[in-house]
């Protein structure tokens, strides 16, 4: 089964992420998410399949942000507004993101990587 690598390939993390996936011969498709931003629909799948809270799909340390203010403001806002929000912006998004089936893995700690692929 192939697995969707969505990456900014200006982020160390990224970087690291795929490197590590290319050291293990995983096959996978390459996606920018600056340049081709998840769709409201596509988070809401990897959200749900995740079983994760919204809120780690945040690029919570992004400038982009921290200069919107949504550490304070994401609480007030409904599910959809927050998945709108992220789908608007790549760079709001957490990175790396890894989808196998119903797996979803977000951000880089290799000993969860380890167990998917």
């Amino acid at each position: 089964m192939s697995m969707l690598f969505l990456e900014y390939p200006k982020c160390t993390t990224c970087k690291k992420a795929k490197k590590w996936l290319n050291d293990h011969g995983a096959k996978f498709e390459d996606r920018d998410i600056k340049e081709k931003n998840p769709t409201a629909e596509e988070l809401k799948t990897w959200y749900q399949k995740s079983g994760l809270p919204l809120k780690r799909f945040f690029n919570t340390s992004g400038m982009l942000y921290k200069s919107m203010q949504l550490k304070d403001r994401l609480p007030d806002m409904s599910e959809e507004e927050q998945l709108a929000l992220l789908a608007s912006d790549g760079m709001l998004v957490k990175r790396p993101l890894l989808i196998k089936g119903d797996t979803v893995l977000v951000g880089f700690k290799e000993a969860e990587w380890e167990r998917v692929i």
